[in-house]
């Protein structure tokens, strides 16, 4: 545990619910936020300001000009970088509160890394835009009695829900099957202003810092559901969905983080790409950018190798042997260009 400086967060301990103790939890705190796109840039700023100890990014991507309006932890020279998002979110985080930890992950959450991206963590944070990894963190939550708060926004609405396991209703007992591929809207075919984002993502830091200081004593299950645009703002009771429970929640069923659901190769949410999962873990960047160098124009860091290996095609592979296609959104043909120029 680091000491907090008690002139930095002043105006915080004068806040009587939070106090000196509350702040000295705050510093004492481990916080993961899964994804750092709009919601959990905004979260994970938030955090790091509020003098939050510990954060860990987890986040599969990287930053495309397209994020700048709503993703606020990225500027342009992130985008001409090509730097994963968790990278460049740390630094920027690091520039804003050197006394922070901040622990970049460059993964995708799945039910082979959950303990290692979501283990030793005291609240976890929902900044993603896929249900798979919202589900993952609720089992792994129900699991480990461990607290979150999920949240989303598309177009100018938002929802957030703080989820105690055993407590609250949690996100299976709200959703019991994930939505079908295409059955909701997306920020591609309905899109999202940058507000809503900064809305849901501030109400998501505020339910994080309550957590760690313990002003959530009183459990409630209520969603709060707000419309920027029509200027709405409403809370939905859960609490008959949190009297009944759920299979994962009462019953300790898991099939996300058991293997037993997931794994596809997966469209993203505002990109027209695909991410393809590795069979094998780990792959060798610097001999794969060498092979496709023979193919198209190549890019690298310590983290990625991206290449033009088609028209209009570029391939990208992390570290973890993951593989995201852009300039499709056709499953099937990101699994072949990632099997023609990576294998497996």
């Amino acid at each position: 545990m680091q000491a907090f400086d008690p002139d930095r967060y002043s105006r915080q301990t004068r806040f009587t619910p939070l106090g000196a103790d509350g702040q000295a939890r705050l510093a004492a705190g481990r916080v993961a936020v899964v994804g750092c796109g709009a919601l959990g840039s905004v979260v994970a700023m938030a955090l790091v300001r509020a003098g939050v100890g510990f954060v860990r990014l987890i986040d599969r991507d990287v930053p495309e000009r397209s994020n700048l309006p709503r993703q606020v932890l990225f500027d342009e020279a992130d985008v001409a970088a090509g730097l994963p998002k968790a990278v460049a979110a740390a630094r920027h985080l690091e520039q804003i509160n050197s006394a922070a930890v901040i622990e970049p992950a460059v993964a995708d959450l799945t039910a082979a890394t959950a303990a290692s991206l979501l283990g030793g963590i005291d609240v976890i944070v929902d900044g993603t835009d896929n249900f798979e990894a919202r589900f993952l963190v609720n089992e792994w939550c129900c699991r480990h009695g461990l607290p979150w708060v999920h949240g989303g926004a598309i177009g100018a609405e938002g929802r957030v829900l703080t989820i105690l396991p055993g407590r609250t209703a949690c996100l299976r007992c709200l959703v019991p099957e994930p939505p079908a591929p295409g059955s909701l809207p997306t920020c591609d075919t309905a899109g999202i202003i940058g507000p809503a984002a900064l809305v849901v993502g501030g109400v998501e830091a505020a339910e994080a810092i309550k957590l760690l200081v313990g002003g959530h004593d009183k459990a409630s299950s209520r969603m709060l559901v707000c419309d920027l645009w029509e200027n709405v703002w409403r809370t939905i009771d859960l609490s008959a969905l949190a009297a009944h429970g759920c299979p994962t929640c009462r019953g300790g069923d898991f099939p996300w983080l058991e293997g037993r659901l997931g794994g596809r190769p997966t469209a993203l949410c505002g990109r027209d790409a695909v991410q393809v999962l590795p069979a094998t873990q780990g792959i060798d960047l610097v001999a794969l950018a060498s092979r496709l160098a023979g193919v198209g124009s190549v890019t690298a860091n310590p983290w990625i190798v991206r290449a033009q290996v088609e028209p209009g095609i570029e391939l990208a592979v992390f570290t973890d042997g993951r593989a995201i296609v852009s300039g499709t959104r056709d499953e099937a043909r990101a699994r072949s260009i990632v099997a023609k120029y990576v294998g497996g």
